[in-house]
């Protein structure tokens, strides 16, 4: 079955909550087309770089997202799939960068008061998305925010990804034709989705990338026995496990734990064995640096070994 969420103010969140009253129930396999604004929940566009439009939320407390979906069945202990098979953008989008109290703006000499915008004419039809400053960059849409509840009382913020539930993970390579496997932790499992992303470079290194409405297809599914009980992907090109943490090490180490895992039951090798061929064939990237919490992802080609 396929099923439409618009956006309504009943239909959006702007924290998460395992106490959040679902908007959509589904069952396992269902589709879901679903409907998000930007993060900062414009309900129009800019009209030059900054412009402050009516949003959603005001004051504005985290993303605004769209959820959660129930999907019934959904157990802690299982993992939920949720297949992307379209990800379309609206017809434009914005960046801000710098400006924010971090360590990273004020390395960069960026710190409150010296940000800058950016606006964006979004073009599907020439796979372009167009700056007001006259560069264009190749459009790659994705959402960068796809997360299940947390079994744990209160609102929680959107902003920091979660080991245990996703959220706003902002990993590039989700795009069109992508599986993600989230850990259920909650009945139902809860997911909430939103902040499109036109494109962005790994990392998201000015904080924000090219913000935009975006409408998706989503199939959603349940795994009672998965390989992993982490956050991992299956993307059009690889296998991707993901680590976060407030500490750039413990990150590295969780995606690259599950990756070995992933791999020693995939290839039936020894553990020691994995992470050899994982030096050989899988990469690290830093998948986001914006959200208080450390990403990163290992990614093992779909082509990086060959048998013989």
């Amino acid at each position: 079955m396929i099923h439409h969420l618009p956006v309504s103010p009943a239909t959006v969140v702007e924290t998460v909550s395992r106490d959040s009253p679902p908007v959509l129930t589904v069952q396992p396999g269902d589709t879901v087309v679903l409907e998000s604004l930007d993060s900062g929940g414009h309900l129009e566009r800019q009209t030059f770089p900054g412009e402050d439009r009516p949003r959603m939320f005001t004051p504005r407390r985290g993303h605004c997202l769209t959820g959660p979906v129930a999907v019934d069945g959904a157990r802690p202990g299982d993992v939920l799939a949720v297949h992307f098979s379209a990800i379309d953008p609206g017809p434009w989008g914005w960046t801000a960068s710098g400006g924010a109290d971090s360590w990273l703006n004020h390395r960069l000499g960026l710190g409150e008061g010296h940000g800058g915008h950016l606006l964006w004419e979004v073009d599907t039809a020439a796979g372009l998305a167009r700056s007001h400053l006259g560069y264009a960059v190749p459009l790659a849409p994705f959402l960068g925010v796809v997360g299940v509840a947390c079994d744990v009382d209160g609102e929680l913020s959107t902003v920091p990804p979660r080991p245990e539930s996703g959220g706003n993970m902002d990993c590039r390579d989700l795009v069109a034709g992508s599986t993600l496997f989230l850990p259920v932790n909650v009945p139902g499992a809860l997911l909430t989705a939103g902040d499109g992303h036109a494109a962005q470079g790994h990392g998201e290194v000015g904080g924000t990338a090219i913000e935009c409405p975006m409408t998706t297809t989503m199939a959603l599914d349940v795994v009672v026995d998965p390989p992993l009980r982490t956050v991992h992907a299956l993307t059009p090109t690889a296998r991707l496990t993901l680590g976060f943490d407030t500490d750039l090490n413990t990150a590295t180490a969780a995606a690259l734990d599950a990756m070995v895992t992933w791999m020693e039951s995939l290839l039936s090798v020894t553990r020691a064995e994995a992470l050899g061929l994982s030096s050989a064939a899988v990469d690290l990237h830093v998948t986001q640096v914006a959200n208080q919490t450390w990403g990163v992802h290992a990614s093992l080609g779909h082509e990086a070994l060959l048998r013989g």
